[in-house]
């Protein structure tokens, strides 16, 4: 399922994450999740429309200990991370228009 987003890990969020220069969007997902498989396509579109916002995904199954830590307890869990620290949480999937509307005044 994961496309053209890079996918990150527990061993990889730090330094693709947390001490990324800008902007990132994690994709919290699994490949069960019916409306994960709707959104990472709008997600996709995003990445590469926008140079500013760098869009990853993580796998809750196989990296349990993120999930975790950022209480992700529902899929798709969608968090912006901005110098390390949590900007936005979308829950749930959602059209394009409606994502970008949630996520642009914590990008502004």
């Amino acid at each position: 399922m994961t496309g053209k987003l890079n996918d990150v890990t527990d061993a990889t969020f730090k330094a693709d994450v947390l001490d990324a220069d800008g902007p990132v969007l994690v994709d919290f997902w699994a490949p069960w999740c019916g409306p994960c498989r709707v959104v990472h396509p709008v997600l996709e579109e995003i990445d590469a429309e926008r140079d500013e916002l760098k869009i990853v995904s993580l796998n809750v199954d196989e990296n349990q200990q993120t999930a975790a830590q950022y209480e992700v307890l529902s899929i798709p869990t969608m968090i912006l991370f901005k110098d390390g620290a949590i900007a936005k949480k979308v829950v749930g999937a959602m059209p394009k228009r409606r994502l970008e509307a949630e996520l642009e005044p914590a990008l502004a």
